[in-house]
């Protein structure tokens, strides 16, 4: 979802960056002190190759506060597992600084495996304002947004074009176009990612939040999943199933093998991360310049997208907490942040960037991006996210497949949420 691979390998840093980054208050002279000394970075699998030059660029003028880069698992799920297991063991641990996903900020704070973070010392009013709040829990920062997401309705432009229709932007135009054009071109109508992993449970609150529901409140500890909004949602992608125009292909595909089929020109609609608008239009791909990108749809007008994206934590136990801080800010900042973009194809945080003409001319759907990053809401936080993820993922399966009725999953997904918040 986050950890995702676009086309090439950026193996140098330019001096900009160190330069920027110098500039805004980060001397490169300084020593080590207290609180100062060698790090570990935890992150899920780094597909892109972009992280290691950056990190590469941060060594070379702070050599008494180097950073080893620990690359986990690319699945997001394995990740969380291999970080959990690390994090419980107790005292210091293997790592000093976790590039988590943002949903795990309020597990991870109420579990007390990551310290609370002075918000002073980062530039958070220069980011997008919905990601701030990926980083908090219980009114304090626990984190600092490195990475942010939002899904996005890709579709063939080509074809739509020769047909005279524009993208959708309600469910119905959607399912219409799904059922009637895309097999005059012997195409899928529409997927997402439906194997019953982190993606299912991201399909799914896009779902229930664009028909207007919500799944949890309070933190988790109120369950609001039991409504007529959450069983229109579910019932629209367990229609498109049950009717073909989402093939049952789409029941296996995470991020990697939706994006896969969208390039091959397989789909007419693909929901996916920007990741994957890149991708599929680099040179080489089957549908390079025949594709856009729009808001995803909801029931009326667009609908809304999760929030994605990764935090930087740091763990309670670090041996060194003020250079994990100041490697916090040398990530977040501005120049550092424009080749997270440029060498990683992974959205940057800070807001300028997203007005830059460059890089839109560049990255052509920056500005969907930016409107759908600050319409999009959070998956619900709950300090046991990851036994809710994987309730949402069980139910929603068994919607999909059929085995239950989108009323039926409702009532079980309700119960089940509910019998955690009691924990």
């Amino acid at each position: 979802m986050r950890w995702i691979r676009a086309a090439g390998r950026g193996l140098l840093v330019l001096v900009v960056i160190m330069t920027g980054y110098v500039a805004s208050g980060a001397r490169a002279d300084e020593g080590t002190g207290a609180g100062r000394g060698p790090l570990t970075l935890a992150t899920a699998g780094d597909l892109t190759g972009y992280l290691a030059p950056l990190l590469q660029g941060w060594n070379r003028t702070h050599p008494g506060e180097k950073v080893t880069l620990v690359e986990l698992p690319d699945s997001a799920d394995e990740t969380h597992a291999q970080m959990t297991t690390d994090l419980r063991g107790g005292d210091r641990g293997r790592f000093d600084v976790l590039n988590i996903d943002v949903n795990w900020t309020s597990e991870f704070a109420a579990a007390g495996w990551i310290r609370p973070l002075p918000p002073d010392r980062f530039p958070l009013k220069s980011f997008l304002p919905p990601v701030v709040d990926t980083a908090t829990y219980d009114g304090r920062l626990y984190a600092v947004p490195y990475v942010t997401n939002a899904g996005l309705l890709l579709y063939r432009k080509d074809i739509l074009a020769k047909e005279g229709v524009p993208p959708p932007r309600t469910w119905a135009e959607l399912e219409r176009d799904a059922k009637t054009i895309a097999p005059k071109y012997h195409l899928g109508g529409y997927a997402g990612q439906f194997l019953p992993y982190e993606g299912l449970t991201v399909n799914a609150a896009e779902a229930v939040y664009s028909a207007g529901g919500t799944i949890l409140g309070g933190e988790g500890t109120r369950v609001t999943v039991d409504s007529a909004a959450a069983r229109e949602g579910i019932g629209f992608l367990a229609r498109g199933v049950r009717e073909g125009w989402i093939p049952k292909a789409a029941l296996t595909y995470k991020e990697e093998e939706s994006k896969q089929a969208f390039q091959d020109g397989r789909l007419l609609f693909l929901r996916n991360w920007p990741y994957a608008y890149a991708v599929a239009s680099a040179k080489g791909s089957k549908v390079a310049g025949k594709i856009g990108a729009v808001p995803l749809p909801g029931p009326d007008g667009p609908g809304t997208s999760v929030l994605g994206g990764s935090d930087l934590a740091v763990n309670s136990h670090a041996r060194h907490p003020d250079s994990a801080a100041r490697l916090i800010a040398y990530l977040t900042s501005a120049p550092v942040q424009r080749q997270v973009l440029t060498r990683g194809a992974l959205p940057p945080v800070r807001a300028a960037l997203y007005e830059d003409p460059a890089l839109i001319r560049r990255f052509p759907y920056l500005p969907t991006l930016r409107a759908a990053v600050l319409t999009a809401r959070p998956r619900p936080k709950s300090p046991h996210y990851d036994q809710v993820s994987l309730v949402v993922q069980a139910v929603v399966q068994d919607a999909l497949a059929g085995r239950e009725t989108p009323g039926q999953a409702v009532r079980r997904l309700a119960r089940e949420l509910d019998a955690i918040a009691r924990r």
